[in-house]
């Protein structure tokens, strides 16, 4: 399945790892390296840039083969030297950065010096119109059935992915919603190079959760989700269990939401020790996409991509061509 984004990456089939904080680590990264795709380490899952340096390298321990890091640039109460991330990135080899949040311009001048292509994570043509002009070598679209922050928008993919398509010269690659050989082939049909694959791989024998999280993925269907955080304007899609349910009540409540209303509740450090590594999937704050609705087992790495492209090829030579007609 060759397109713009094997070629530019090097990789095999035209399948990234989204950067899931906490989640991506060197396991789940080279395991999906390994299979063909891209893996991709989360920058602030490490707690100094020294850290991520050191992970990048057990990182290339477990796989030769190309992998990226992904850098979410955001606005925090503790300022976070977000430069010697992209530092420490480029000590590590890396030549493949996924930005999220806000414009990576500042780092574009730091990142083309240093030979690395640069992915930016977009809920909208507008972003990916700006993401184009400032020097990104490709950008990651992101629809509203994706996990973590969909933008304010609201707009799927259905949508999105086509206008994008329709005003970008720079490759495509399609975010949220796509977890199977369906949604590969529909992302390509939309305009997409390549698809870009977050909470998919959270249910994965290699992704580093706790089996609860992954056995709740596999149970849940489409409806088991909720937005978060709209009542201030940085709507996150997670989840749907008794503590988001708490969040949405408050936030339904008359009056503006303050967040220190919300902050014990969805403090980022509950949800990783709780559910992620205790595996409480109530007592806690995690991320999941509509796609869990199409979730049914918990492959590894390897067997959900070969099965993802296998299937991709058939469904477009036995289904798809036998729609056209030679009359």
């Amino acid at each position: 399945m060759r397109t713009r984004i094997t070629d530019m990456l090097g990789i095999k089939y035209p399948i990234i790892q989204g950067g899931m904080q906490w989640v991506g680590r060197a396991e789940l990264a080279s395991a999906v390296s390994n299979a063909g795709g891209l893996g991709i380490l989360t920058a602030l899952t490490q707690p100094t840039p020294e850290d991520l340096y050191q992970e990048i390298l057990r990182c290339r321990e477990m796989t030769d083969q190309p992998f990226g890091v992904n850098l979410t640039i955001l606005p925090t109460i503790n300022p976070v030297p977000y430069m010697e991330y992209a530092e420490a990135t480029i000590r590590g080899g890396v030549k493949v950065v996924e930005t999220a949040g806000r414009s990576p311009e500042a780092f574009m001048p730091l990142f083309k010096a240093n030979g690395v292509r640069v992915i930016h994570k977009c809920t909208s043509v507008r972003h990916a119109l700006k993401a184009e002009r400032i020097g990104c070598d490709a950008v990651s679209v992101d629809g509203f059935e994706c996990a973590g922050h969909p933008g304010e928008d609201d707009v799927t993919n259905m949508i999105l992915l086509p206008a994008a398509a329709a005003k970008l010269s720079i490759p495509m690659i399609a975010s949220g919603g796509i977890g199977d050989a369906l949604g590969l082939v529909a992302a390509l049909a939309l305009g997409a190079e390549g698809i870009n694959m977050g909470t998919r791989f959270v249910a994965t024998k290699e992704a580093p959760v706790h089996d609860n999280v992954k056995r709740a993925m596999v149970a849940a269907d489409e409806r088991q989700t909720t937005l978060i955080f709209r009542s201030l304007n940085n709507t996150a899609r997670v989840f749907r269990n008794s503590i988001a349910e708490q969040v949405t009540e408050i936030e339904g409540r008359d009056g503006k939401t303050d967040f220190a209303d919300l902050q014990s509740l969805v403090a980022g450090a509950r949800g990783r020790v709780n559910v992620l590594e205790q595996g409480d999937t109530e007592d806690g704050i995690w991320t999941a996409g509509m796609v869990i609705g199409l979730i049914n087992d918990i492959p590894s790495c390897q067997e959900l991509l070969d099965r993802m492209v296998s299937e991709a090829q058939a469904i477009i030579r036995q289904r798809l061509v036998g729609f056209c007609s030679d009359d």
